[in-house]
């Protein structure tokens, strides 16, 4: 498994909130080094640490963990038909006929 992915994808979404890491060290308890090694992937935070991170950045642990999780993207596919389903028709429309697009002419080019 790469669990790299894991603190390359912590920081992903730390640098997305603009926060430094001692920013996010201090929102989990975690001193800048061992918060560091997460990102680095030398460490693999423990449940409870992980489960702190993931609530810190405002996130979701499928999130995190893809590249890990082998049902990463069905997780992720529900999450973004439950978006889709509170759109209006019309945006819900556009969203599919994109959709069918990248669909159609997406596999062309393999």
């Amino acid at each position: 498994m790469e669990w790299m992915s894991v603190g390359e994808n912590i920081r992903k979404k730390r640098l997305a909130k603009s926060w430094k890491q001692a920013t996010l060290a201090e929102k989990v308890d975690l001193s800048n080094s061992y918060m560091g090694m997460i990102e680095r992937g030398e460490k693999i935070p423990r449940l409870e640490t992980f489960v702190n991170i993931t609530n810190a950045l405002d996130t979701t642990s499928d999130e995190i963990l893809e590249g890990v999780l082998n049902k990463g993207y069905e997780i992720r596919m529900s999450e973004y038909i439950k978006k889709i389903e509170g759109l209006p028709k019309e945006e819900q429309n556009q969203i599919y006929d994109v959709l069918d697009v990248m669909l159609k002419y997406g596999h062309k080019r393999r």
